[in-house]
């Protein structure tokens, strides 16, 4: 029923990471190298450049990068329990489940933070984060999601960093969903840690995630973290003295990612990337629209990266079904995380491209009119 996917023969990934990646990625895992190889560690010197470059900054305007083994929510947490001091307390800025995430890494952690909380549905406002500084000169860091990956929506970190850097905080972002492919200027913001992870944008798989940090900002970490294998500082140091990670790397992830990272520049780069995004997003929009079903977000809201659509009203609608009908026919989509509305979630990121949307278009056609649905409208 459905044509192939563009890059590979497996089931294309409409979900907001793991991505589907491309086959030269695939085989590059396809080598064994030591962690101590020169090869290998050239490699990492290679990648730690690569993403400055992507971040738009280097080694001269005081940026540096940390490799983090583990998921991306190992990288967040690295942040999270390394760059406020032992009496230092988080602002974390929330507007969905990933924000709450960094809430609970804050209580398991017994680190001091207060929050400010917004709907699922809406962006931050700068003026009360302003104000909960001036209100509570205690808060030594502020911690904000880029593009929460609960709905897809993209919060103003510009506008906040200024106000950040206006109070003398440390300034934290987590761009795991964003990162590679919304361009911004992370100078401009203000960032002293930025996160994402090799399975997002740039279209690697999973096994690390990354810290791009400002140096002075890290250096003055040094002590300061809660645990052994997730100290920043440390790794850092590790990666700049011997070139080599303190522990076991995900070294054929490491491979994989610098192949990705070769597609990226090949794509034109950040720019390019969001090209064949917003290309996927314009697709899947106009085909979901015109089977009846009904977005989440508002449209000036509604990032490219990923998508949430209400349930629909139909009383033949059951998600779970819905699901794996779709599963059946090859697509793979996710569960939504909204806690106000029931939602499922599209991505438009990863190796895929606009006829792979319409591909997955024509089985959610296809896969409602075997759940007996024959319009939503």
């Amino acid at each position: 029923m459905r044509k192939s996917v563009s890059t590979s023969k497996d089931r294309p990934l409409f979900t907001p990471g793991p991505l589907t990646t491309s086959l030269p990625v695939k085989l590059a895992m396809l080598r064994d190298l030591g962690s101590r190889d020169n090869e290998f560690l050239a490699i990492v010197r290679e990648i730690r450049t690569q993403l400055l470059s992507m971040g738009g900054v280097c080694q001269e305007d005081g940026y540096e990068t940390v490799l983090m083994q583990g998921s991306g929510t190992f990288g967040v947490e690295a942040v999270i329990t390394c760059a406020i001091p032992p009496d230092g307390k988080w602002l974390v800025v929330i507007n969905g489940a990933y924000g709450d995430r960094i809430a609970k890494m804050c209580t398991i952690n017994h680190i001091n933070f207060k929050t400010i909380k917004y709907p699922e549905n809406s962006v931050p406002n700068p003026i009360e984060i302003d104000n909960a500084l001036s209100d509570d000169p205690t808060i030594t860091a502020v911690a904000i999601i880029h593009c929460e990956t609960t709905t897809g929506i993209i919060n103003p970190i510009e506008e906040i960093g200024r106000i950040v850097k206006k109070h003398g905080k440390t300034y934290f972002i987590d761009s795991m969903s964003a990162f590679g492919a919304i361009e911004f200027d992370l100078q401009a913001c203000g960032a002293d840690f930025l996160v994402s992870s090799a399975n997002k944008c740039i279209e690697g798989v999973p096994g690390f995630s990354f810290c791009l940090c400002k140096k002075k900002a890290l250096l003055k970490t040094k002590g300061w973290s809660r645990t052994l294998s997730l100290d920043l500082y440390e790794q850092w140091l590790g990666l700049e003295t011997n070139g080599q990670f303190r522990f076991t790397p995900p070294t054929h992830g490491i491979l994989a990612f610098k192949q990705a990272l070769n597609e990226h520049l090949e794509e034109g780069g950040v720019a390019g990337r969001a090209v064949r995004y917003k290309l996927n997003r314009d697709t899947l929009k106009v085909g979901m629209d015109t089977l009846g079903f009904e977005e989440y977000l508002e449209p000036e809201h509604q990032s490219y990266i990923i998508t949430s659509y209400r349930y629909p009203k139909h009383p033949n609608f059951e998600f779970e079904t819905f699901y794996h009908k779709l599963n059946e026919h090859g697509f793979v989509i996710y569960p939504g995380k909204v806690s106000n509305s029931e939602c499922f979630r599209i991505g438009t990121v990863g190796r895929i491209f606009p006829s792979d949307v319409q591909s997955l278009l024509q089985s959610v056609k296809l896969t409602l009119e075997e759940m007996d649905i024959y319009s939503l409208k």
